[in-house]
């Protein structure tokens, strides 16, 4: 999870099905619903995650986590690869690893509308404690999307176009600048870009498993977006876990707005020993206790209604 920055915003909407339209054998599925055995089952993957050990970016501890996420995608079924590339930074050249997978549109979904992206980082911020796992900073919205991924691959073909990225080195080993921080990101960004995917969302989540759950959706977002966040949560439930941050924050959202892509930041900027506070992010105190998996059910009740007002 990043640092702060300074904005303001708002916006969004979507139009509504049509009623008793007609089933058949290759009609896209519906959205699935995310339940309270699914929370349980993202907590066990966190904390699956947690117990490989750190996973700061360049180290064997991030290929070891990498690979980890790549079986976990296997084992229900989707198809991952592993993105390796090389960057500079202030500590010399390394390694990172993007996990991706991504579904092929079904015939509804090629038509019309672009790419829906779902996105967590997974590394771990260097030089905290010797055995520092970032339970909620990365491994929360790593086990959530990855529980997130195993459900919309269980519910058969998509409405939509979905890549979903597991981020390597979002985390900053000095200071953030073009060589240090959101590596990951901007790679995927920048290909994207390349590839002039139509990207219809970017929806990011980081920090999303804290028990005393407040998500804050920073500035620097697609005002269109945050509404809709925010809208989703209400008809999820969950509204008042789910407001928005005073300023922005500098988080793996931003290189993609930077490329010209719609994007949202689903964070809780306030995970502490008490209510707005933040002072367990970076500490040796973010452990997989501090979690609850009521809270990821509530925001992946959220992200999966997002998708349904998207598409």
């Amino acid at each position: 999870m990043a640092c702060l920055l300074a904005a303001a915003f708002l916006a969004g909407c979507r139009p509504a099905a049509p009623a008793g339209a007609a089933a058949d054998a290759t009609a896209p599925a519906a959205w699935p619903a995310f339940t309270a055995a699914d929370g349980t089952n993202a907590l066990r993957r966190v904390e699956a995650l947690c117990a490989l050990g750190p996973r700061d970016a360049g180290t064997p501890g991030a290929a070891r986590a990498a690979a980890w996420i790549a079986a976990q995608l296997a084992a229900a079924g989707l198809a991952p690869r592993v993105d390796l590339f090389t960057n500079d930074t202030p500590s010399g050249p390394l390694a990172y690893r993007n996990v991706l997978t991504e579904w092929p549109p079904s015939h509804a979904a090629t038509s019309g509308g672009g790419w829906i992206v779902l996105l967590s980082h997974y590394d771990t911020k260097p030089g905290i404690a010797t055995n520092f796992t970032g339970a909620n900073d990365g491994g929360s919205s790593t086990g959530l999307l990855l529980e997130l991924a195993a459900k919309l691959r269980a519910a058969g073909p998509l409405p939509a176009r979905v890549l979903c990225a597991w981020l390597d080195g979002e985390e900053c080993r000095a200071a953030y600048g073009p060589r240090d921080g959101l590596h990951g990101s901007r790679r995927l960004a920048a290909q994207l870009a390349a590839e002039r995917r139509r990207v219809r969302a970017v929806l990011l989540l980081d920090m999303v498993g804290d028990r005393d759950l407040t998500v804050t959706i920073p500035a620097n977002v697609t005002p269109a977006l945050a509404l809709l966040a925010l809208d989703a949560a209400q008809a999820a439930g969950v509204r008042g876990k789910f407001g928005l941050l005073d300023g922005g924050l500098l988080d793996d959202h931003q290189p993609f707005l930077d490329a010209g892509f719609p994007a949202v930041d689903l964070v809780d900027f306030r995970y502490g020993s008490g209510p707005g506070l933040n002072d367990f992010w970076h500490t040796p105190q973010d452990t997989p206790d501090r979690l609850s998996a009521r809270s990821l059910e509530a925001v992946g009740r959220v992200v999966l209604e997002m998708l349904r007002r998207l598409d």
